[in-house]
């Protein structure tokens, strides 16, 4: 296990990233190439990301490895889910891919409960019922812009897109299929009845196939230098099926959150969970490396934190991440707590305004400085994680003793502290880069580097695992109490069941991530 060199790209919701990932005396050394911020903008009337500008990013970064790396093997790319793209007949792009969160999604949500139902729209699919998912941007696109989906004659997700750029390639791997709200998984394939029925077409849908499919050589940039003989491959191409694939631990009972701009909660499982218990809990079955399943919860995450540093940097009072943790280390914990998955703070725009209306409404109180505010959202991000693994835990009759976490977020410690104490488990936090390591991990597996089995040990010499402890103190009890009640109230006379994840009134687009 010595010296072989492959290229991760993982476009996150913030940033672009290019990585060199050497394996070396049983170790992946991480290099950052290039990260190049994401950023999306208004174009015809929606928030769209801007996929000239990442795919600068992308060539830069190769480019930049090409003169400065030992010679590289292969190239993967991975991305967060729902966001696709189209394709026209000659492989150009219909128009650049809608962001999530343009909140056109909100009406067609409400449209597909009143033709199908939500138990239905969940048994057909396994994937959670949320206003984001892929489904209900193409039932957008089928109402109000049928010219796109007809001239589409391939739909592909984020890093399927830039996989098709590097290699030709036009297929979808599954982990990122599996978050559509379009793919069965108790059959592994299109849900096309499923689709016809809320009437999207379904000519456009690609094929869909395993992590570790070698797509072919790199073609879509010069071939010279360290890339010379690179190929692409797809890894795990969702990117937190990716990070979940470098926790640095596979023993059982043990949890895992994926944290960043979204935090996703959740187990791994072998087969799919698609009951009436799950459905009634709104857990997702979302595709893991060589066939598993991430049975999860998508939770709003450090988006929160994001938004309300942005709008307080416009209103000049700038504040870094390690600043915004320091004040809210000083506040009561547990003062005032919000559903984060109530669909007001989905988009853009003036979030600490958006809290204090919600906790006003709810008889929360109101916080009403910067560091009562970011603690509000520590302390209710750690209390979604509690209820998301106590639903699992009565869903498959397990419970978890430890949790682990990985990605940006193990930097945030009052969040991984506050985790612990509302969870009553240990978290193991490890690396911040885990879905780029993934990447890698998967790539060197398909050239022959690796066994999969290699995998958790290979991260746990790799990463420094810091391990949070419960601590006695705050009534995380009482508090989970208060977020359930939070919760239902949030989703009381919408007939849509599951926990806080149901639109209320679309709030309006802005310009401002």
């Amino acid at each position: 296990m010595t010296g072989r060199t492959v290229v991760a790209v993982d476009l996150g919701a913030e940033s672009a990233r290019v990585a060199a990932v050497t394996l070396t005396d049983g170790r992946l050394e991480f290099r950052l190439a290039s990260r190049t911020p994401n950023v999306p903008e208004i174009s015809s009337g929606q928030l769209s990301w801007n996929m000239d500008s990442l795919w600068q990013g992308v060539s830069d970064g190769l480019a930049k490895l090409t003169v400065e790396s030992d010679p590289i093997a292969s190239v993967g790319v991975d991305s967060w889910g729902v966001d696709y793209g189209l394709l026209d007949e000659d492989g150009t792009p219909v128009r650049d891919p809608v962001c999530y969160r343009d909140g056109r999604n909100a009406a067609q949500l409400t449209r597909a409960l009143a033709r199908v139902g939500a138990r239905n729209l969940y048994l057909a699919t396994g994937c959670q019922i949320h206003e984001v998912n892929s489904v209900f941007g193409l039932m957008d696109d089928a109402a109000n812009h049928p010219l796109r989906l007809e001239s589409a004659r391939k739909m592909l997700m984020m890093a399927d897109l830039f996989a098709n750029r590097l290699s030709g390639s036009t297929v979808t791997e599954r982990s990122l299929a599996s978050t559509t709200g379009c793919f069965d998984m108790a059959t592994a394939s299109w849900a096309v009845d499923l689709l016809d029925k809320v009437g999207v077409p379904t000519h456009m849908l690609p094929d869909v196939v395993a992590a570790g499919t070698d797509a072919g050589p790199l073609i879509g940039v010069p071939r010279t230098g360290a890339l010379r003989h690179a190929r692409v491959i797809l890894p795990a191409a969702h990117d937190t099926a990716s990070a979940v694939l470098a926790v640095p631990s596979d023993a059982p009972g043990e949890g895992y959150i994926s944290s960043g701009t979204w935090s996703l909660v959740g187990v791994l499982a072998r087969e799919p969970v698609i009951t009436e218990e799950s459905f009634a809990a709104n857990l997702t079955n979302e595709g893991g490396y060589q066939g598993t399943i991430r049975l999860l919860r998508n939770i709003t995450g450090l988006w929160m934190l994001q938004a309300c540093r942005a709008q307080w940097s416009r209103e000049g009072t700038a504040r870094g991440y390690d600043q915004l943790a320091d004040a809210a280390s000083r506040e009561t914990p547990l003062r005032s707590i919000i559903n984060p998955n109530a669909a007001e703070f989905l988009a853009p725009g003036d979030l600490p305004a958006r809290i204090r209306r919600y906790c006003l409404r709810n008889g929360e109180p109101v916080p009403e400085t910067i560091g009562q505010t970011a603690r509000c959202v520590v302390d209710s991000l750690a209390l979604a994680y509690r209820l998301t693994f106590e639903d699992i835990a009565r869903v498959t009759g397990h419970s978890i003793n430890a949790v682990n976490v990985v990605g940006g977020g193990v930097r945030h410690t009052l969040l991984q502290q506050a985790t612990a104490d509302a969870v009553g488990v240990p978290v193991r936090c490890g690396s911040p880069e885990a879905a780029a390591l993934g990447n890698a991990a998967a790539q060197l597996v398909c050239l022959g580097e690796l066994t999969a089995t290699d995998i958790p040990a290979l991260m746990r010499a790799g990463s420094e695992v810091h391990t949070y402890e419960p601590l006695a103190g705050a009534d995380w009890e009482a508090a989970a109490a208060r977020l359930r009640l939070l919760i239902r109230c949030d989703d009381a006379g919408r007939g849509t069941g599951g926990p806080g994840t149901r639109p209320q009134t679309p709030v309006p687009i802005t310009q401002h991530p």
